[in-house]
């Protein structure tokens, strides 16, 4: 083990080891002078010189190291000291772990997140097949991993035949893995918690009611499905991604927009206000009716289209991302308002394009080498020496204020 110091120059902080020293240095004994009658007409002789010295020795002790601790304190001192490199196996979800040897003095845990370690006795760790990863890949969990274990220590990893949600090409780690592929269910990336069903602003100028009632009647269609799915949830079915009706909030433009919303419909004729570009850039959503004037818009890729032609152009702005309807919310102008599938076309408009799944054979997406080693990560000290500055500074004023310096007050 070794001892290091991250801020040496909070070491200058020993200078204060002085002060205590000079004041009681200075420190006169408080005398107190006595008349005595038979001692007032005896010629008084000079008094040898005395030598300077220190007064209570402990008290002094306790206040040097108290500031030596500060600065040490300061300093923030680290320690390197001896990793515990004993073998480390990982198991990926989908393995048996129940069948898997056990070798003394070997460290084995779940390929998830935080590394859980496996108990056999455990319920749940006999054999993992419904153990997922949640929303976390296992090339980054393997990256993870390599970078926490000291440089030296043996890693095992066991996986299922297959993988899915992995990166496109095979992780790079600083260390040689025993890979080895057994039987077992492939390691897949959960559905996850129900996403909530999506929640939709809508501001209009005066001229816009008529548009309205399309996108409430989309606001019920989305009512319903979300009512449907959670039926479906209820009687054992696979539930669809929501968990709540969507919400279709209507108000005049002039009402200021929720910063915690992401989809944005805004209807006029007027030129988007900044307040409006700005939500957009942050990370927001929005649709623009079909004259709100946009330059940007007017060549973008269009992202719906019907026999007659583009319905709604799109493109990136800041964050966040821009649309335009082509064409007025109206039946006659945009016949797919009256189409059942209209709902769920509005709906995608906003909606993120989906990763797509990444499955690969265990065998070929063995880890490769070639990374530098990680540097080992120090202990800080800083916590201990906290609670020893907090006794001597406890200590300190016992001695200060206790009794025995009171008796000799």
């Amino acid at each position: 083990m070794s001892l290091a110091l991250l801020l040496p120059l909070g070491l200058a902080a020993l200078a204060a080891l002085l002060v205590p020293l000079l004041l009681h240095l200075a420190r006169r004994s408080q005398e107190r002078v006595v008349t005595f009658a038979a001692l007032r007409w005896l010629t008084s002789k000079p008094q040898p010189r005395r030598k300077r010295r220190f007064d209570e020795i402990p008290l002094l002790l306790l206040r040097l190291l108290l500031l030596a601790a500060l600065a040490l304190l300061l300093a923030e001192p680290v320690l390197y000291g001896q990793p515990d490199r004993r073998p480390w196996v990982a198991v990926a979800p989908g393995v048996d772990a129940a069948a898997l040897p056990v070798v003394a003095d070997m460290r084995r845990h779940w390929l998830l997140p935080g590394f859980p370690r496996i108990d056999p006795q455990a319920p749940g760790d006999t054999g993992a097949a419904e153990t997922k990863l949640p929303g976390t890949s296992l090339s980054s969990l393997l990256r993870q991993l390599d970078a926490d274990l000291p440089a030296g220590t043996p890693l095992s990893v066991v996986v299922p035949e297959t993988l899915d949600g992995v990166d496109a090409e095979r992780p790079r780690l600083s260390r040689r893995v025993d890979w080895q592929v057994v039987q077992g269910s492939p390691a897949t990336m959960p559905v996850g918690p129900p996403v909530p069903a999506m929640q939709l602003m809508v501001r209009h100028g005066p001229d816009d009611t008529d548009a309205l009632r399309y996108l409430r009647a989309a606001g019920s269609a989305w009512q319903t499905a979300a009512s449907q799915a959670e039926v479906s949830q209820a009687a054992g079915s696979t539930p669809a991604a929501v968990d709540r009706p969507a919400l279709v909030e209507i108000a005049p433009a002039t009402q200021p927009l929720d910063a915690r919303q992401r989809n944005l419909v805004w209807l006029g004729s007027e030129p988007l206000p900044q307040e409006v570009r700005d939500w957009i850039a942050r990370g927001g959503t929005a649709l623009l009716g079909a004259q709100v004037p946009l330059p940007a818009l007017d060549a973008a890729a269009v992202l719906w289209r019907d026999s007659a032609g583009p319905l709604v152009r799109g493109t990136r702005l800041g964050q966040g991302r821009v649309m335009r309807l082509e064409r007025a919310l109206l039946p006659a102008q945009m016949p797919a308002l009256l189409e059942p599938d209209f709902p769920a076309r509005l709906q995608a408009l906003f909606a993120e394009p989906a990763t797509p799944p990444a499955r690969v054979a265990a065998q070929d997406h063995r880890p490769r080498t070639g990374l530098a080693p990680y540097p080992e990560a120090p202990r800080p000290l800083a916590p201990w020496l906290a609670l020893v500055v907090a006794g001597l500074f406890l200590a300190e004023r016992w001695v200060a204020n206790g009794p025995r310096r009171r008796q000799a007050a």
